[in-house]
């Protein structure tokens, strides 16, 4: 089973979580969905206020819903062993997942935000895969997580890295990418 525990402070790092054969497959099913025109501009908010702000935001993104390329169901399997992991280590009531491709170009991020939008309480642990393979520390891209006193630690986006947090009152922000910086990120939810 690929399990991950949360640490003390509500964060999982694993490395390896995807071989490199598998990296390379999704990032392979990320082009298709970008040349058939799958992937849109990132905006925020919530329902009828959602906006285009590239200065907050300025990833695309791409859903991954049906129909799944063959990469992307054995991802969903194993992603599925994960929530199952969870759920039992501890007891958070995981029910389904919400997942997207996240392509960040030259010079954009993601300012410092937390995952639930506000009155909505069903993402309770925020997952990033990251696939950027020649990924190097001038790179940029790091994921930035802040704690309860606004201290924050930088995670590097190295392909095959699985990340796992804690959604509630998460803040945490994508600093800005130097070059094309690709991942898959999503939320583990509970029900309603």
């Amino acid at each position: 089973m690929r399990s991950v525990e949360l640490s003390v402070d509500g964060v999982s790092i694993r490395d390896r979580f995807l071989a490199m054969s598998q990296v390379r497959s999704l990032v392979k099913c990320a082009h298709q969905r970008r040349q058939r025109g799958e992937f849109a501009a990132a905006r925020i908010g919530s329902g009828r206020e959602l906006q285009r702000r590239a200065e907050i935001r300025g990833d695309s993104v791409c859903w991954i819903v049906p129909p799944l390329l063959p990469a992307e169901r054995t991802l969903l399997r194993q992603l599925e062993e994960l929530r199952l992991g969870l759920n039992a280590q501890a007891l958070l009531g995981l029910f389904e997942l919400e997942l997207h491709y996240a392509w960040y170009p030259p010079g954009a991020g993601y300012a410092r935000h937390v995952d639930q939008p506000q009155g909505r309480a069903q993402r309770q642990v925020s997952l990033a895969i990251y696939l950027s393979a020649s990924w190097v520390p001038a790179a940029g891209g790091e994921l930035r997580i802040f704690d309860a006193a606004g201290r924050h630690r930088d995670i590097e986006p190295i392909a095959g890295r699985l990340v796992c947090f804690l959604t509630p009152g998460r803040e945490h922000a994508v600093l800005p990418t130097q070059r094309d910086r690709l991942s898959i990120s999503g939320w583990f939810r509970a029900r309603g």
